[in-house]
């Protein structure tokens, strides 16, 4: 993997309608594209991971604009390999801090925990899985965490005091939607704070990838993703169903919302 610095004018992204899924008013991603090789995903498509070094001094002058919460690692983990070398999710997370910034990280990655000393008690953390299953994870998700990781990073960062929740990102038909109940059942029991979710999308070269993985599943892919690149309704409304009964049924917030509303 290559990594090439480039010079950008702004870092910020003014998210123009409501974010109702993760509450956020501005997007911040300190990388373009990623390491973690999901094959769902398009941001794992190229070999090249962009470096925005500047982005620390960026935000600095952007920082007066911000009115609401920032949305860290919206389309790339900022906790991937790279962050390693360049610190660039750290010392962002410290200007906004320093300027009592509410903001929302999503990630797969243990690397968060080396930042537990300055995670703000305001801030929300969610950890992302598509699988509970180590088999399917390494087929899915090759260099992310385990998913019993994972579930171990949300219990700790509760712990200490630190929202923090599972995001089943995405469900996948017929190789991950089997399991929702005991990928719920198992984040329950760690202290997830609430369960999001979203559907697989298939389009452009991700969808060929991804296709090429399951063979024996195109034509059943092809029935329900005739109305477009996500599942058609009948399948999500089946789905959001039976997620809402489980978390009804585990006792855990299906929005960041109500979790926030419970957890003050």
């Amino acid at each position: 993997m290559r990594y090439r610095e480039v010079l950008f004018k702004s870092i910020l992204n003014k998210i123009t309608k409501e974010d109702n899924l993760f509450l956020g008013n501005y997007t911040l991603d300190p990388y373009q594209n990623c390491e973690i090789g999901c094959i769902y995903c398009d941001s794992s498509l190229s070999n090249e991971i962009i470096i925005k070094h500047q982005a620390p001094e960026l935000l600095k002058k952007e920082i007066n604009r911000i009115k609401g919460r920032v949305i860290i690692g919206s389309v790339h983990d900022p906790y991937q390999k790279a962050e390693e070398r360049y610190k660039l999710t750290r010392e962002i997370l410290k200007i906004l801090n320093e300027n009592k910034i509410g903001y929302h990280i999503l990630t797969k990655s243990d690397l968060i925990l080396r930042d537990i000393d300055i995670l703000s008690k305001e801030s929300i953390v969610t950890i992302s899985l598509s699988t509970f299953s180590e088999e399917k994870s390494k087929i899915l998700e090759p260099f992310a965490p385990s998913p019993k990781t994972r579930l171990r990073i949300v219990e700790r960062l509760n712990d200490q005091g630190i929202k923090s929740g599972i995001a089943i990102m995405p469900i996948i038909p017929f190789i991950t939607d089997d399991e929702l109940e005991d990928i719920i059942k198992n984040a329950s029991s760690r202290g997830a704070r609430y369960i999001l979710w979203e559907f697989l999308e298939l389009k452009g070269d991700q969808k060929n990838v991804f296709l090429s993985r399951f063979p024996h599943l195109v034509e059943e892919y092809k029935k329900i993703y005739s109305e477009g690149i996500k599942p058609d309704i009948s399948y999500r409304n089946k789905i959001n169903e039976k997620m809402n009964k489980l978390c009804r049924k585990y006792k855990i917030a299906n929005t960041v919302k109500e979790a926030l509303g419970t957890c003050k």
